[in-house]
């Protein structure tokens, strides 16, 4: 059974179609990556997953069970989680508070503290600046943080929309490692959405390319990364 399965989505803002009717699956112990330039309709799908932005029609099933119609809390209850484009971290709340936002949903002290514990061993530096106010941190130290804050809640699939933007290279690098050692150490199922798409495509077990709202190109990310079409379309090549 997959961990997560998307038939017929479609996502209306007011009179624009911003995703049409697509189809996509996220094997359980899977990395999926979808790829595609700035309005293709990639954001929208995660929001549309976690429930953020509602469905104009089609299923969303998490483990076989129809989460559709289930608000957000409901849906990261279920083992959902995102981490969003831009961050989104409480500037004057240290790393550490923002952290345990993550957790709200959480009523276990002990698994509160593993996965701090857990987030700490995956992201030194965010050890190292738990004290510190977040609005302090650099971009790549708020976007472990972000990551973390979606940790907290204990997924089983993991969503992270553009975790490399506007961030240093090397750092893009230490976060990449940590997306395949969540997703090799604790069978994480991982969807990444990402406009660097040779990133996104090294990392993906498997991937989809959007462009306009719809599905144009599938298949494992070696075979994207080699696919005429996506080169020239989202590889400069």
């Amino acid at each position: 059974m997959p961990m997560l399965e998307v038939r017929g989505l479609t996502v209306h803002y007011g009179a624009l179609e911003a995703v049409r009717n697509i189809d996509f699956t996220v094997e359980t112990g899977q990395i999926v990556a979808l790829i595609g330039s700035n309005g293709a309709g990639k954001s929208t799908t995660l929001k549309a997953v976690i429930g953020l932005a509602n469905a104009a029609s089609g299923v969303i099933q998490l483990e076989g069970t129809d989460v559709t119609r289930r608000g957000p809390a409901a849906r990261v209850a279920a083992g959902l989680s995102l981490s969003p484009e831009g961050r989104r971290l409480f500037a004057r709340m240290s790393v550490q508070e923002n952290l345990l936002v993550g957790a709200h949903g959480v009523r276990s002290a002990s698994v509160i503290r593993r996965n701090l514990e857990e987030i700490y061993t995956l992201f030194p530096r965010v050890l190292e600046r738990r004290a510190q106010l977040a609005g302090s941190l650099s971009g790549g130290e708020q976007q472990m943080v972000a990551i973390g804050r979606a940790l907290m809640s204990n997924p089983r699939l993991l969503m992270l929309d553009e975790p490399s933007l506007g961030i240093a290279p090397k750092v893009v690098a230490e976060i990449a490692a940590a997306i395949q050692r969540l997703n090799t150490d604790n069978g994480m199922s991982i969807v990444v959405v990402e406009q660097n798409a040779r990133l996104a495509l090294r990392l993906a077990h498997h991937a989809y390319a959007l462009d306009h709202g719809e599905i144009v190109r599938a298949g494992q990310g070696a075979e994207l990364l080699d696919d005429p079409f996506v080169q020239k379309a989202y590889l400069g090549i």
